[in-house]
Parts: C-alpha cells; sequence; structure tokens
C-alpha cells in the first residue's frame, strides 16, 4: 500500500472515534469553545514532536520562508475548516451522528469539481460515476420510507441536513487549500499542523469568548483527550495529503463515516441503523471510485 493511502486509512479511524467522542460526551457543548480547547491541547500535545523533529532554528527559518501565497492558503484553510467543524457541530446537535455523518461526509463530491476548476484535474467517466453514487448515499440517508421523494423533501427542510451539507462544502474548500499548501507551496508538514490548528483556534477564539459557558473545570480531562484525538488525525490527515492528491486523500479519510455509524448505531443504539449503514457503506464506493 502506497503510505499516503495508509497513513489516510488511519487518520479516516482515528475521525471516526473522535465524531463519536463529540457525540458521546459533548453533545450540547458550545462547537466554537470546544473547537479552542481542543486544538489548544493538540498544539500542546504536539509540541514536542514538532521541536524534536525541526529545532527551533529549523522551525524559524521555515517561517521566516512564508511568502503572501502561504499566508494565505494557510489562512484559507483555517477559516474553511472552523467553519465546517461548527456546521458539524450544531448538525450533530440537532441530529443523530449516525444521520448526520455520512451526508457531512460526501466531501470528495465538493473536492473533485474544485480540483478540476482550480487545479485543471481531468475527470474520468468513473469519477462521475463515483460522484453519482455519492449523491445517492445522501437520499438513502435520509429515507425513511414512504414515498421516494421524502427524503428529498426532508433534506431540504431538516437543520441537521442542511449544515451536514454546509460542513461538506467547507470541508472540500479546506482540502484542497490543504493540499495545494502541502504539495504546490511545500510547506513541511511538520510545520503545518501547529500552524493550520492554530490558525483554526484564532478564528474560533472571538466566537468562543462569546460562548464560554463560564468554567470548564470538569470537562479538562475530556477535552485533554479529545486534544489528544485531534492531534493524531490531523497528524496522519497532514501526512495523507502531503503525499497523494486531495481527490484521493479525501474520499479515504472521509470514510470516517463508516466508524461513526458503526459506533453510534452499536453503542448508542440509535435508530434507523441498517438504512444509515446501507448510506454510509454506498457514500464509501462513491468516493472510493472517485479516488479510481
Amino acid at each position: 500500500m502506497e503510505p499516503g493511502i495508509g497513513f489516510a486509512v488511519g487518520a479516516a479511524l482515528v475521525w471516526g472515534l473522535y465524531l463519536f467522542v463529540l457525540k458521546q460526551s459533548f453533545d450540547g457543548f458550545p462547537a466554537t469553545v470546544l473547537i479552542v480547547y481542543a486544538n489548544a491541547f493538540a498544539i500542546a500535545l504536539y509540541s514536542p514532536v514538532l521541536i524534536g523533529s525541526m529545532g527551533v532554528d529549523g522551525i524559524l527559518g521555515a517561517l521566516a520562508a512564508f511568502g503572501i501565497s502561504e499566508v494565505g492558503i494557510l489562512l484559507t484553510t483555517a477559516g474553511m475548516t472552523a467553519a465546517a467543524t461548527v456546521a458539524f457541530l450544531r448538525a450533530l446537535a440537532v441530529g443523530e451522528v449516525s444521520y448526520v455523518a455520512p451526508i457531512s461526509k460526501i466531501v470528495p463530491v465538493f473536492v473533485l469539481p474544485i480540483e478540476v476548476v482550480v487545479l485543471r484535474q481531468a475527470l474520468t467517466p468513473l469519477q462521475v460515476a463515483g460522484v453519482v453514487v455519492a449523491t445517492v448515499a445522501v437520499y438513502v440517508a435520509n429515507y425513511r420510507g414512504g414515498s421516494i421523494s421524502a427524503p428529498v423533501r426532508r433534506a431540504t427542510t431538516s437543520n441537521a441536513a442542511q449544515l451536514a451539507v454546509l460542513s461538506a462544502a467547507c470541508f472540500a474548500v479546506a482540502d484542497v487549500a490543504k493540499r495545494i499548501g502541502l504539495q504546490e507551496l511545500a510547506i513541511p508538514s511538520t510545520l503545518w499542523l501547529p500552524l493550520f490548528l492554530g490558525a483554526v483556534l484564532v478564528v474560533a477564539l472571538p466566537f468562543a469568548i462569546r460562548a464560554h459557558p463560564g468554567t470548564v473545570r470538569a470537562d479538562l480531562p475530556k477535552l485533554v483527550a479529545a486534544g489528544g484525538i485531534v492531534a493524531v488525525g490531523e497528524y496522519l490527515t497532514t501526512l495523507a495529503f502531503g503525499l497523494v492528491p486531495a481527490s484521493i486523500a479525501s474520499p479515504i479519510v472521509n470514510t470516517q463515516a463508516i466508524v461513526a455509524v458503526l459506533l453510534g448505531g452499536v453503542l448508542l443504539n440509535e435508530q434507523h441503523f441498517g438504512t444509515r449503514l446501507l448510506a454510509a457503506l454506498l457514500a464509501v464506493v462513491g468516493v472510493g471510485m472517485i479516488a479510481l
């Protein structure tokens, strides 16, 4: 297996666990506050790896080489990721994880057209078919029986579905920007992780200050654990996007929906598990076709 694909598979498993932890342990927790704390702890936990890999002089030298392009692509990735995460957490707050996850993880459906326009990537017939299959997965995730048009009507009126689709679109922009930063601009992957997480933190901080619940002392152990998961997941994701195109890495990473659906259905006993599992499997097939 190509190393980049292996890293993407590992990231999918870690992020799938993270989706489950968010719903199980942070239901109702302000989204922006969670982003700030999780990212801060992730950076703190990752710092020894960064310093050990690059050293202080290496870090300062790499930062000194940054220009407008590097700063712009970093801010774009961070801003879109922050917006996507907030939309996803709000979708989780109003919908079940096994309903929201398959919809929010159709990111590659948006990634491929963006890469075609921005990076002139060719679109094969198989990839077009993959987009269709992944779109059908969204339909199946919304199906509750009865009229075949019912899922479409529900998706257009469901807050959870709309937020999940918005999250997927924002994550797609962030994925393409991340690929440009790590490959076209050759930003060191070791340095990208703390810069990216720090930029997302800064974007979310003003909103988090307004939404802060006052004290999070009782939640600190959970927040530290969330930060650890974020650090590992983002590290594997960064390695994957630094080695393979976004249209390959993104579909694989977003199979995290399968992990989330399985955990939500089995451990939380959420309803319509069979239908949503089918939707998640269709999403995997679709994004797999896109990646071929």
